[in-house]
């Protein structure tokens, strides 16, 4: 059976911090520029360093490295000290578990992520709903690799091979997300693009985005398992 490599993101796919990242985002450049948050941009479906590099921009504030390490090191350490409140904050998806436990049982899947997030905020968000227990954080795509979400695909279908010692074809990756941008990541990786319209974005807008399968939450896990061992 040829292995298949299933990418999930984690905002508005398998969980819901509605209006925490801002939060952080608030503290976080307080802390490291001193300057109160007065503009934050779309986040949906972006990487870290793509919002980062917006926020600082939009306050005037030079995108240099070493600010952006500290933008990203103390946003780190922000979500830790949220951790107890994370839980009662927010909420794991609908079916979430129920699709993660499923595919963890089906033969030669191996589930990761690609998302936005830095890859200790989405540990920390996935551990705060018992969700991280079938998702190898090894192999994923994480927010401070690249400011497009498809180099993000890419370089966890690398880690994924070298880890497991097979090929990940682009028609054996899939990524399953809310947002047009991860439609269009997978579809530039060659990737399936499962949409799911449990954020922003509706079955209309996933579908005209090309998603190959839009689901409209994940509650059905006959239909997730369907969607993505085709």
């Amino acid at each position: 059976m040829t292995a298949r490599l299933v990418l999930w993101d984690v905002d508005l796919t398998l969980i819901d911090a509605r209006g925490i990242g801002v939060d952080w985002y608030r503290r976080t450049l307080a802390e490291v520029t001193g300057t109160s948050l007065r503009h934050v941009p779309d986040m949906a479906g972006k990487t870290e360093l793509a919002i980062t590099g917006e926020v600082l921009a939009a306050h005037g504030i030079d995108a240099a490295d070493d600010t952006v390490r500290a933008m990203f090191r103390t946003l780190t350490e922000v979500v830790l000290a949220d951790l107890d409140s994370l839980s009662l904050r927010g909420s794991a998806m609908p079916g979430a578990a129920e699709a993660l436990a499923a595919l963890a049982e089906a033969p030669g899947v191996v589930q990761s992520l690609v998302t936005g997030n830095l890859p200790e905020v989405a540990f920390h968000k996935l551990d705060a709903f018992g969700l991280h227990r079938h998702v190898d954080f090894d192999i994923g795509g994480f927010g401070a690799d690249s400011p497009h979400r498809h180099d993000l695909i890419s370089a966890a279908v690398g880690k994924a091979a070298a880890k497991h010692g097979a090929e990940f074809a682009p028609q054996s990756v899939v990524v399953v997300g809310d947002t047009p941008r991860d439609v269009v990541g997978a579809l530039h990786h060659g990737a399936i693009a499962i949409g799911v319209a449990t954020g922003r974005s509706d079955e209309r807008e996933l579908r005209d985005a090309g998603a190959h399968v839009v689901l409209p939450d994940l509650t059905d896990t006959a239909a997730v398992l369907k969607a993505v061992q085709g």
